[in-house]
């Protein structure tokens, strides 16, 4: 018996591509070679030289598998420090004695947004916990830098503020998006301009005032893939700003790609346990400063303890997508074989998603669950299921919904670590709920 239909979205590609797989007892997700990747890190120092005690550890990297680079960076000075966790520093303010040098080194800071040399002066200009996971995701992203936010949200505002200030307001995008970053550029909430453009349009969409390209490949909720490299090379010399949250810098990095700035909601896999909610971008060190100084002038800073856990998180994130992407690639395999689901989206990167349309009333199934949680939000070690029509998709316009092929029976499904038998018998358990519609 052959599997109904797993459709693999392919933007750039030309059309949809459908495929139909003999079933298999438990597929194996592989994913690409990490050893022999080579993280390189710009004007590296040794870990006893952090900068003056600001966190900002550059610790001279060596060719290292990305497990390793997770486990380790941003944490290369804690056996020279007598530790072996990272130290949490929940100080908001910094004594000094030397407030002429305090001054200069406030000036400086707020000519070129550089981080300032020496002790901390005030936590919103700087955190050495925050700093300690913004090393560590700028070298798993393979970037200069990372500037950490409150929330994803924060940091994309932050990086529209960062263009507008250079009167780039236009933005072109691609949907779909995550349904909040297509409000906050369709509603000009910060004085921004989106054209929403396919793919193939963006090199015509772009203008003199144009600012940033905006894609996210998977794609929120649909799981929509971009060919990076090609949408990179469509924007010219405008930076492009690829949303990287659902594929993780395990599955793909867009700085190889050619993209300037990679955007994630830390609050997904990078947190991993739905316990913190952050935003980060890596950059090069030019727009990181930049963003530094909106960072600074806004307030949208990140906790040091938020800071610590997602440092933490780090240390499992390969081993936690690798698991949930076998768990992923076995469920869409049963969800494409069950008569009740019409199409399921499951990305050739692989990954922890799964989106799929019922048949019946995709409410029916979120009443239905019992092991896994309905709920918003993804990338949590425990399964959550939500109707993007209904929550994290509501604020966009039906018709832009539909557009982007967001139809109001998909359901977007975030796999976790739970025993993959376990899941598809909740699963199993909440179809049998659906009724024709």
């Amino acid at each position: 018996m052959k599997i109904h239909r797993i459709e693999y979205d392919r933007i750039g590609h030309g059309a949809n591509v459908t495929r139909d797989v003999a079933p298999e007892p438990r597929p194996v997700f592989r994913l690409p070679p990490m050893d022999s990747v080579v993280y390189d890190k710009q004007g590296a120092q040794s870990a006893q030289d952090d900068l003056g005690g600001s966190g900002r550890v550059l610790a001279a990297a060596p060719s290292r598998a990305l497990a390793t680079e997770a486990v380790h960076a941003g944490r290369e000075d804690l056996a020279a420090l007598g530790l072996h966790a990272a130290p949490i520093d929940l100080s908001t303010t910094y004594p000094s004695y030397d407030s002429r040098g305090e001054a200069a080194r406030i000036d400086a800071f707020a000519a070129d947004g550089a981080e300032p040399e020496g002790p901390p002066v005030y936590a919103r200009l700087g955190n050495p916990t925050v700093a300690r996971f913004e090393t560590a995701l700028a070298r798993l992203e393979g970037t200069e830098s990372a500037v950490a936010f409150a929330s994803g949200m924060a940091a994309l505002s932050a990086v529209l503020l960062v263009r507008n200030t250079m009167g780039l307001r236009h933005v072109v995008a691609v949907r779909p998006l995550y349904g909040c970053s297509d409000h906050l550029l369709t509603a000009g909430l910060l004085g921004s301009e989106v054209t929403w453009v396919d793919p193939a349009g963006i090199a015509d969409a772009l203008r003199p005032d144009t600012g940033l390209v905006m894609v996210e490949s998977p794609a929120n909720p649909t799981l929509a893939e971009l060919d990076l490299r090609a949408v990179a090379h469509a924007c010219g010399s405008v930076p492009l700003l690829a949303d990287n949250t659902f594929a993780t810098p395990v599955l793909q990095r867009p700085a190889e790609h050619g993209a300037r700035l990679i955007l994630h909601s830390a609050t997904k896999y990078l947190g991993g346990h739905g316990d913190v909610m952050a935003g980060v971008v890596a950059c090069d060190e030019e727009f990181a400063r930049k963003l530094r100084q909106v960072r600074f002038a806004t307030g949208g800073v990140l906790h040091p303890l938020a800071g610590y856990l997602l440092l933490r998180g780090l240390s499992t994130l390969p081993v936690r997508v690798r698991a949930a992407s076998s768990n992923a690639a076995e469920l869409a395999l049963r969800l494409a074989a069950d008569p009740r689901v019409a199409r399921v989206h499951y990305p050739r990167i692989g990954g922890a998603m799964i989106a799929f349309e019922v048949h019946g009333d995709p409410h029916d199934v979120i009443a239905g669950v019992r092991l896994i949680t309905p709920a918003v939000s993804l990338g949590s070690v425990d399964s959550l299921i939500q109707h993007p029509a209904s929550i994290s998709h509501r604020i966009v316009p039906t018709a832009d919904r539909h557009d982007a092929g967001v139809s109001d029976r998909l359901l977007r499904l975030s796999v976790g670590l739970e025993d993959v038998d376990d899941l598809w018998s909740d699963l199993e358990g909440a179809l049998g709920y659906t009724s024709e519609g």
